[in-house]
């Protein structure tokens, strides 16, 4: 079902929990507030002052959390510990059948992990915001959402959440979790694997700049940004990550040979 389908064409307060409270989860918290839903929020640290300035309720107890009646839950961990905190989320706590997407930058690990341990009767929406604070901070119109409906037996609410983002001017994008994590190995994580290498050559502005070489600097000072752990997972969640590091390391020994080879000829 299309997020511009006539089941949204009325709105809908939602009523999104939101496991995971890192700057990610706080910068979708905010857009959703404006328009409306209400929010709740679990995390392994303390956000409850934030959450408090901000109108959401906050929980230290997941199972509380869960007994708090949401009828969507954002899972907004790390890569590295989403199958650890999965693991340890008390379903039976869970007071309905309830949407649970996840929002994490690379989609068929979720997908693998929740379709193994979520109940069977709550669904599931792999999505992928392409975008986050920095990006977004003037608004989230022509940023692309990317969403998988992997397992979805309540149409109207998943077009609800959904209509979160269309009606912002997201460009909707439905792509399986294993095209998403072809396409995102080429472009996501080589990028930032480019950024991490140019941050380790220590690469910095310099009054000549040509614009090619200031656009390099964006993308390390871009990369940097994020944390180790989010590169570090988009490399051991993501199975064709691994290729494109081998590629780059092949395309740069054919440079390097190209190169020795035009000197020879001097």
């Amino acid at each position: 079902m299309s997020p511009s389908s006539s089941s949204c064409s009325q709105e809908k307060t939602l009523r999104i929990g939101i496991i995971g409270f890192g700057p990610f989860a706080q910068f979708l918290a905010k857009n959703l507030i404006k328009q409306g839903h209400f929010i709740r929020a679990t995390s392994r640290s303390d956000y409850s002052e934030l959450c408090s300035n901000l109108g959401i309720l906050f929980f230290r107890d997941m199972g509380a959390f869960l007994e708090s009646d949401n009828e969507i839950i954002i899972i907004s961990t790390s890569i590295l510990s989403l199958s650890r905190v999965v693991e340890s989320i008390p379903f039976h706590c869970l007071k309905r059948p309830t949407l649970f997407v996840d929002v994490l930058s690379v989609k068929e690990h979720p997908k693998d992990v929740l379709l193994q341990i979520l109940p069977e009767e709550c669904d599931l929406l792999c999505t992928h915001p392409m975008f986050g604070p920095e990006s977004g901070k003037d608004g989230w119109t022509d940023l692309t959402f990317m969403y998988d409906m992997v397992r979805i037996r309540d149409q109207p609410l998943c077009s609800f959440f959904l209509h979160v983002f269309s009606s912002e001017g997201c460009k909707m994008l439905e792509m399986t979790c294993e095209e998403h994590d072809r396409l995102a190995a080429r472009s996501q994580f080589l990028t930032h694997t480019i950024g991490r290498i140019l941050s380790e050559m220590d690469v910095e502005p310099t009054p000549i700049d040509t614009k090619g070489f200031q656009k390099l600097v964006q993308v390390k000072e871009s990369s940097v940004k994020d944390s180790f752990d989010l590169f570090s997972g988009l490399f051991i969640h993501n199975r064709f990550a691994r290729q494109q590091m081998k590629n780059l390391e092949v395309a740069l020994e054919k440079v390097k040979e190209k190169l020795q080879e035009r000197s020879k000829m001097r």
